[in-house]
């Protein structure tokens, strides 16, 4: 463990809950709907039939606006609420905050589908005011996808009444699965308890028997809160069903293509090509059975470092430093901008008891800052997590100026600026590294590569059967196990030990217990192969640090298949995805030959 890893500093955005400018926003956030509420009000007269396009353009941008600045203060106030809890889900305040939120913002909610609603029903008068008012054409994708929205809503009072109950509902069962995930333990062999975070962390171990104990460890964990966590999982799948059926959509996964801003016919190409490529990976797996001399991997063995059992273990200041160096050659501001976060004080990545396990990267709009909460342990797949979320914070970084409608990019897009910064460190430590080192490293990126496909894909086969049979009833703890090992055994098939895999992934997955973002897995597949392929041109393009740039910026304006198009890709055909797949093939082959 790193013994210097920091806490992040958040008095930036807001000093505590009892601070002056707390309540202040939290006043201005009902102030800010109510204004909206009235300009939706006057809305539809002003785009009736009989005003001029200048005043109807005027009232239609006044009240994106407002729509816009009532977002922004619900949005900095809920991250902020957030960060506090998820750093600490002991912080019973922080909880209370978050339910005072949900509620200074359900109101936000009600306006945001009555926009919607008001869009649609002057759809030829918006669209003509998009084509034509050079105000109003910036907005154009942001106004045609609020039209299509409209078509998978209720009426504004059930919609309210919908979002008011998932506070009690779906959303407070994804709290109860943080609540216990951060905060479960066990007592290893050795005497000493560890949280489910710090046994999860020791799979990275280079010793077998250490990593067979923690595993034995956290599954005992997960059997004892087996029935709190099948009912949350219950909980939030059955709100989102009864809700998004009501709302008109056919299936989960049709809303999660919509949110991911793709065609079902790019995740269907994504997913063959993905299915296609499981032999590979079982290859690689076999290899990494010879590398650790033993016959066949376990659950516990994925992440296994392979090589001398001693791994460097990474200080804090040194990885921060590494990471952006690694960013420099390719954009200098980046690499600035990595330097200034990790010297403010914008990462937690301290590893400690009651703050939950993971990583991600928030954003607050009114200061217009980033924050990144990770598990930092020392290893180097600790390094690739923080550049991971470095490049999440650097792609807020390029939009935090954008009209919050011209900013807000979908859970594909979301992943591609964080893996192709990974992918930028994992390439530099490979150039500079010792031929057992770069045997090494290479497998580790095959390693995180196994991850981002095989296990993502058993985790999308799993959804697939979660959301079909909990259409029907409530599932117990032991039929969801057996679903998930079904999942694995279809996907790593027999390059894993059948009797040592994962029964309870379904509950070591935050992203099963949100509501609102069915099949948040394979953006990440998606994520992986596309920044593959975006850093193979990056390598051959000097210049290509502007197109980047450009991608990201563009992120909340476009499709996923129109922004790709811009960067000369057809993600909708399979032979985009296999490109990123034959990266991965060349380095499964670079170990076979490193072990020749």
């Amino acid at each position: 463990m790193s013994a210097n890893a920091p806490i992040w500093d958040l008095s930036s955005v807001y000093k505590s809950f009892d601070c002056a400018e707390y309540k202040r926003d939290c006043e201005i956030l009902t102030e800010r709907i109510a204004a909206l509420e009235a300009m939706l009000g006057a809305l539809p007269d002003s785009l009736a039939a009989g005003i001029d396009d200048d005043a109807a353009g005027k009232a239609l941008l006044n009240t994106l606006d407002a729509w816009e600045a009532a977002g922004d203060y619900a949005e900095n106030l809920s991250a902020y609420a957030d960060a506090v809890y998820t750093s600490n889900t002991q912080d019973h305040r922080a909880g209370a905050e978050i339910n005072n939120i949900e509620t200074l913002r359900l109101p936000f909610g009600k306006a945001t589908v009555i926009f919607r609603g008001v869009l649609a029903a002057n759809k030829g008068r918006v669209m003509r005011l998009a084509e034509h008012d050079s105000r109003i054409k910036p907005y154009s994708f942001f106004l045609s996808e609020a039209i299509e929205k409209a078509a998978f809503q209720m009426e504004s009072g059930l919609e309210d009444l919908a979002n008011d109950l998932c506070r009690s509902g779906g959303d407070a069962w994804g709290r109860l699965h943080e609540a216990l995930t951060s905060t479960a333990s066990a007592v290893l062999e050795d005497g000493e308890r560890r949280t489910v975070t710090e046994l999860r962390s020791l799979a990275n171990c280079g010793y077998r028997t250490l990593r067979r104990s923690a595993y034995n460890a956290e599954l005992e964990v997960w059997k004892a809160i087996e029935i709190p966590m099948a009912a949350a999982l219950n909980g939030v799948k059955g709100c989102a069903i009864t809700v998004d059926t009501r709302r008109g959509w056919s299936s989960q996964l049709q809303k999660s293509a919509f949110q991911s801003r793709i065609e079902e016919k790019t995740l269907h190409s994504l997913i063959s090509v993905i299915e296609n490529a499981l032999p590979l990976f079982h290859r690689y797996l076999a290899l990494k059975a010879r590398m650790l001399g033993i016959e066949k991997c376990a659950f516990f063995d994925l992440f296994a470092p392979v090589g001398e059992i001693d791994e460097k273990q990474w200080e804090w200041d040194e990885t921060t430093a590494f990471i952006a160096e690694c960013f420099e050659d390719f954009e200098p501001e980046m690499a600035a901008f990595a330097r200034r976060i990790y010297a403010s004080g914008w990462v937690d990545a301290e590893i400690r008891k009651g703050k939950i396990g993971g990583a991600y990267c928030t954003d607050f709009p009114l200061v217009k800052e980033s924050r990144i909460l990770c598990n930092f342990d020392g290893a180097f797949n600790s390094a690739l997590t923080i550049a991971h979320e470095t490049g999440h914070a650097w792609h807020h970084e390029l939009i935090k100026d954008l009209p919050r409608a011209l900013s807000h990019y979908p859970m594909t897009l979301a992943e591609t600026a964080s893996l192709f910064a990974e992918t930028l460190v994992f390439e530099a430590a490979v150039k500079d590294a010792s031929p057992s080192g770069k045997l090494r490293l290479i497998e580790g990126s095959v390693k995180d590569s196994c991850q981002t496909i095989v296990d993502i894909l058993s985790r999308f086969y799993f959804e697939k059967e979660l959301f079909a049979r909990r259409a029907v009833r409530e599932l117990p703890a032991a039929e969801l196990c057996s679903m998930m090992l079904d999942a694995q055994k279809k996907t790593y098939g027999e390059a894993l030990d059948g009797e040592k895999l994962h029964p309870y992934m379904w509950a070591v997955k935050i992203h099963y217990y949100n509501p609102s973002l069915p099949f948040y897995n394979y953006p990440y597949a998606f994520g992986h192969l596309f920044a593959l392929s975006l850093y193979a041109r990056g390598r051959e393009e000097k210049s290509f640090a502007r197109v980047y740039r450009s991608l990201l910026e563009a992120t909340g304006c476009c499709s996923a298949e129109d922004l790709a198009l811009r960067a000369g890709f057809d993600i909708s055909s399979e032979d985009f995805w296999r490109q990123g797949i034959n990266i991965i093939a060349e380095r499964v082959s670079s170990i076979e030959r490193g072990l020749a």
